[in-house]
């Protein structure tokens, strides 16, 4: 491997694209490339993991254009570039590369789609009164409690007489319950960051659904929202 400054006389450093040019034909003739940067590539289809496995280690390192600080140019022969382009081994990673290229392009725009969705489906929040809501959201903790205690009457003592933020908390609980339904709008999301970007927008909605139809409940929709989006307050 070499560098620009110990190149043959005559070869120029590497241009803005990091290719390294000779003249052929006297001073005035116009430059052939004989060298290929890492753009240079992919504007002829390689990809960063087909450079590693067909090409591997670079012929030539140039200086880097734009920051002279930063890490030198990784240059590739023309003439084998055009060698490995001509190999089978090339066209079935181009192939593949493309068949990626395409899923994953596909998988974005499903993405897209799903959240545009989810932005313009109508949340509809129950609204019962008060004291109603209260019972429902009491009864809902109760079978909840039910469902991990021992018998009836220890969940009954764990829910008997809340105090009003807890209530609340309650209330919210139960209502996030019954909005549940709109999970199924997250099927199509599928999973990583486009899952969870569905998911924050989801549960976005719904808590903001649910602090408009019941005004009292806004504050503890901030505040559980808040909770689930950085996690609980330090002790």
């Amino acid at each position: 491997m070499t560098t620009p400054e110990q190149d043959h006389e005559g070869r120029e450093p590497a241009d803005g694209l990091g290719e390294q040019r000779v003249r052929e034909g006297g001073a005035d003739a116009r430059p052939t490339r004989t060298h290929l940067s890492a753009a240079g590539l992919r504007s002829r289809g390689w990809t960063g993991g087909m450079v590693r496995q067909l090409l591997g280690e670079p012929d030539l390192l140039g200086v880097n254009p734009h920051v002279r600080s930063a890490p030198p140019t990784r240059l590739y022969l023309v003439e084998r570039v055009e060698a490995v382009e001509r190999s089978d081994g090339f066209r079935a990673a181009a192939a593949a590369a493309r068949r990626s290229g395409a899923e994953k392009a596909a998988d974005r725009r499903r993405r897209r789609e799903v959240l545009a969705r989810i932005a313009a489906e109508p949340v509809t929040v129950p609204r019962p009164a008060p004291e109603e809501l209260a019972a429902l959201a009491v009864e809902h903790r109760r079978r909840g409690k039910e469902g991990r205690a021992h018998g009836r009457e220890e969940a009954h003592a764990v829910v008997a007489d809340p105090d009003p933020d807890t209530l609340r908390r309650w209330k919210v609980d139960y209502l996030c319950h019954r909005l549940a339904r709109y999970d199924d709008l997250l099927d199509a999301a599928g999973g990583g960051p486009g899952r969870a970007a569905a998911e924050e927008l989801l549960r976005s909605r719904v808590y903001t659904a649910i602090a408009e139809a019941h005004p009292d409940l806004a504050q503890e929709c901030e505040r559980q929202l808040r909770e689930r989006q950085c996690g609980p307050p330090r002790a």
